[in-house]
């Protein structure tokens, strides 16, 4: 494990023991805090979903369980497990486990495919995969031995449901000894608890290594900024495992005070507010696209979802014309949230005035959050000068895991973080995002990476060149646009048919890359515009598709 360990970049001695001496770092585990709440909420309810109510008592016990399971597997402290999952309360369950031994859950989102699974899990040398045998009509086993193929380091599957050659989780619950779970040493808690997902700008995603002490800090505070208590009933309509519905403060800060967590496994309004008005839930938290889809849906449906107290709305910025209809339609506050995987968390507060609300992105949730807004030069700019933000803190990670060469370009040397955004800082000290410096583009709340899509497209054999960029879009915030300069000829001066739309999509497909990254248009071009020094100027090409529009 020491080996690993040298491959998650660790904060000073003296700022960790900073952070600790002020109260920010606890000391504490997640598998600790679980235990604590189970003994103190016994019965109280933790997790609904469509096929489960589990309380307190009842996910520590299963926690326990999977533990067990997992030690009779040899998965054990500092090992990587692959969890990819709907929303499903397995999902707490296995995590929890992972948790309690130590192990680090690597949090795969419903949408990724071979690529990214394989590179997960050979990246991590990861020795587990956990799945759903089948979820929204997509086969996850058979991506499981797609990447059992290629990852060799991959020695169990697990799924939830029908296993068939795999082992299922229920067998999992009844293969251990739990004499071992209650011998086991405490992990360290500022060892990773999870490795997050960055958006990525070049390639694969990198992965993120958030602590026990500093994830869990993350909850207490943006808790006690949304002010959730035990009454808190949070619907999860995102994917679970995404950052923002899983820590901001999402299902784990709604356990973190007590509250209860319901689990949609549809974002369409009549699924939701089902929900909604069958539990009474207080909160829930959505991407632009699909504000503009329940707004839409409230004269249609006759839900009452008058317990609903908050709509959080973020992962991609929010017109403030959608942003201004929110509260008269839905009957609820809108929060603003701009948050990034790596750490930083800005939340509109619930009593700021409608005009901070609908205008900003919001401030950061802790006094410890240090940020500057710099120009090219990293020389910090005015206030209500356009920027480059960066970030430091005590829950705002200090690299990517093994990822050296990266974390040179993407932290200062005095320790912050460059998140690629743009933004400007009002004179309230609240943040307005005004784009992306990274060439990355947010489609909806999905990230994805230029240069990954770039790299499959041209390996097609009648491809020369490709740009992604983003266009416009006003449901998706962005789409993605490819262009493309095709071979003129063969290796032999044979001329080549221009390869046609679909026959790309199909040819990324089958590539593995997850669907939300095929590209929404393709533009054959005959040669790139250049910038001074070489490269391609996609700045002109986006241009280039607006003028198309206008």
């Amino acid at each position: 494990m020491s080996g690993r360990l040298t491959s998650v970049p660790a904060w000073p001695p003296e700022v960790a023991e900073h952070y600790r001496q002020a109260g920010y770092w606890q000391g504490i585990t997640f598998g600790q805090l679980l235990r604590v709440w189970a003994e103190q909420r016994t019965h109280q309810l933790a997790i609904i979903d469509t096929n489960h109510r589990w309380t307190y008592q009842q996910l520590d016990n299963l926690a326990d369980q999977l533990a067990a399971g997992l030690i009779k597997l040899g998965i054990q402290a500092g090992d990587s497990v692959v969890v990819q999952m709907p929303n499903q309360a397995e999902f707490f369950a296995i995590c929890f486990a992972l948790f309690r031994l130590g192990a680090w859950p690597i949090m795969a989102l419903p949408g990724h495919r071979q690529a990214e699974i394989s590179y997960f899990c050979e990246f991590t040398q990861a020795k587990a995969y956990v799945i759903a045998g089948k979820s929204h009509g997509y086969d996850y086993r058979a991506l499981a031995r797609k990447v059992r193929a290629k990852a060799t380091t991959v020695k169990h599957v697990i799924v939830v449901g029908e296993a068939e050659e795999f082992l299922s989780f229920n067998d999992l619950l009844t293969i251990g000894d739990l004499s071992l779970v209650q011998a086991l040493s405490e992990p360290d808690p500022s060892m990773p608890a999870l490795l997050q997902l960055s958006g990525g700008t070049t390639g694969a995603p990198k992965l993120i290594p958030r602590t026990h002490d500093d994830y869990i800090y993350s909850l207490k505070a943006s808790v006690d900024v949304c002010r959730l208590t035990s009454d808190s009933n949070y619907l999860c309509v995102l994917p679970v495992a995404h950052n923002f519905p899983l820590s901001s403060p999402g299902t784990l800060g709604t356990l973190y005070a007590g509250g209860t967590v319901i689990l949609a496994a549809d974002t369409q309004p009549d699924h939701c507010w089902r929900w909604i008005a069958q539990e009474q839930v207080t909160m829930t938290a959505l991407v632009p696209p699909l504000v503009n889809v329940w707004l839409q849906a409230r004269q249609q449906l006759s839900w009452d979802i008058s317990s609903l107290e908050v709509l959080q709305v973020g992962g991609a910025r929010l017109s403030p014309e959608v942003a201004k209809q929110i509260a008269p339609v839905l009957g609820c506050k809108l929060q603003q949230v701009f948050g990034m995987a790596e750490g930083l968390v800005n939340y509109t507060r619930l009593d700021d005035s409608e005009d901070v609300i609908i205008h900003t992105q919001g401030k950061p949730m802790s006094l410890a959050d240090e940020i500057r807004i710099v120009d090219d030069d990293d020389e910090v700019v005015p206030t209500g000068t356009v920027g480059h933000l960066q970030t430091r803190g005590p829950y705002t990670i200090q690299g990517y895991f093994n990822a050296p060469e990266h974390n040179q370009k993407a932290f200062t040397n005095d320790g912050y973080y460059r998140t690629g955004d743009c933004v400007r800082l009002t004179e309230e000290g609240y943040l307005v995002v005004e784009g992306r410096a990274k060439d990355q583009i947010n489609r909806g709340g999905e990230k994805i990476a230029a240069e990954e899509i770039e790299n499959y497209l041209v390996t097609h054999p009648a491809v020369q060149d490709a740009a992604l960029v983003a266009v416009a879009d006003n449901v998706l915030g962005e789409m993605s646009c490819a262009f493309i300069i095709a071979l003129p000829t063969t290796e032999d001066n044979q001329p080549i048919d221009p390869p046609k739309k679909i026959e790309l999509k199909r040819f990324l497909l089958a590539q593995g890359v997850a669907n939300y990254k095929i590209p929404d248009r393709f533009v054959f071009i005959k040669q790139f515009p250049k910038t001074p020094v070489g490269k391609v100027n996609k700045k002109q090409l986006r241009a280039l598709l607006e003028s198309e529009n206008t």
